[in-house]
């Protein structure tokens, strides 16, 4: 089976789930040229995976400190550009195109009449999970920015839903967690500003990962480039994570069994909404605004949730092998009964 999978490249969690899935279909014997879109080409990194993959500029959002800037994102959205690469693009060779919220796979799968398979978290809203507010402008862009003839949602939990479980790496052994320490990614905020507010506790390690060389002038504050492999080590041995409340790097962290406090970005209807699941499942605390109480607090609370999640990627690709038949309630329930939450405490 030939198979082109366009990836959503903002962020690291579209690609950290393509890196599941590309194990899972290769195992499989399918044949698939990855397409990524939404930053610069040297901004990615580690993608030995993906063999010769394509990049295109695609469509991505502006944000700055935090916050989503939608009149900047419209303002540098090269819709000509992106209209060209949706006409350029030609699926015909193909028997199945899958979409991780990627636009310029989905729109010219829809141009050219090819059924597109949506696989990710933002296809889980199609449902009714937790969500902070109602936001019609951002209800409409998560509608028509990928879309999909077929989809497969994902989600920390089911909500009653026909979703499933998330799409990660599903690890044999954990390293025992080193006290106090503790992995820092807000690739959003001012790194700067962070750096600041976690220097007054010196009880912790921080080993903090930025997209833009920083230094730190304390020896507690350890700064790093981004690196997958780097960050999976910390990640492993920590006792928490602070970062923004992206879905991949969250699921991850909850498989591993460390304690989050998420920092969702502001006017991104997709983070505040993975930080009101957080908070409604007691997976994880949040904090609208980098607050040095609620980090102190969440710092001293050794309160943690360790979730067993199934290989949803080898489910998924044995699914497609099968011909993609409809979801029914025996499907769901037989994947999510695999699933194992444990609430752990560190100390």
């Amino acid at each position: 089976m030939k198979i082109f999978y366009g990836v959503q490249g903002t962020g690291n969690g579209h690609i950290t789930r393509a890196r599941v899935m590309a194990k899972a279909l290769y195992a499989a014997g399918m044949e698939v040229t990855f397409q990524f879109s939404g930053k610069p080409t040297d901004k990615y990194f580690d993608m030995d995976i993906f063999n010769d993959y394509q990049l295109r500029t695609g469509l991505t959002f502006n944000i700055d400190k935090g916050q989503v800037k939608f009149l900047k994102t419209a303002y540098e959205a090269n819709l000509i550009k992106f209209y060209k690469e949706v006409n350029d693009l030609d699926l015909s060779g193909y028997d199945l195109v899958i979409s991780d919220f990627e636009p310029v796979t989905a729109w010219a799968a829809k141009k050219q009449k090819k059924p597109v398979l949506g696989i990710g978290h933002q296809y889980a809203f199609k449902y009714k999970i937790p969500r902070q507010n109602h936001d019609p402008i951002a209800e409409q862009v998560l509608k028509h920015f990928a879309p999909a003839t077929k989809s497969i949602g994902l989600h920390w939990h089911h909500f009653g839903q026909p979703i499933l479980p998330p799409i990660i790496e599903t690890a044999d052994t954990h390293p025992q967690a080193i006290a106090h320490k503790i992995v820092v990614y807000l690739p959003f905020e001012d790194q700067q500003q962070v750096i600041d507010l976690l220097a007054p506790f010196t009880d912790f390690s921080f080993h903090l990962y930025s997209p833009v060389p920083v230094a730190s002038q304390f020896e507690h504050i350890i700064c790093y480039p981004l690196s997958r492999e780097g960050f999976q080590k910390n990640l492993s041995d920590c006792e928490g994570i602070i970062s923004n409340s992206g879905f991949e790097l969250a699921s991850e962290s909850l498989q591993l069994g460390k304690k989050i406090l998420a920092k969702p970005i502001h006017g991104q209807m997709e983070q505040l909404a993975n930080g009101a699941a957080l908070a409604q499942l007691g997976y994880g605390h949040v904090m609208n605004d980098l607050d040095a109480n609620i980090i102190e607090h969440w710092l001293h609370n050794d309160h943690a949730v360790h979730i067993t999640y199934p290989d949803t990627a080898k489910v998924v690709v044995q699914w497609i092998q099968d011909g993609m038949p409809a979801m029914d309630q025996d499907f769901i329930e037989s994947v999510w009964n695999t699933v194992n939450v444990e609430h752990v405490n560190h100390h």
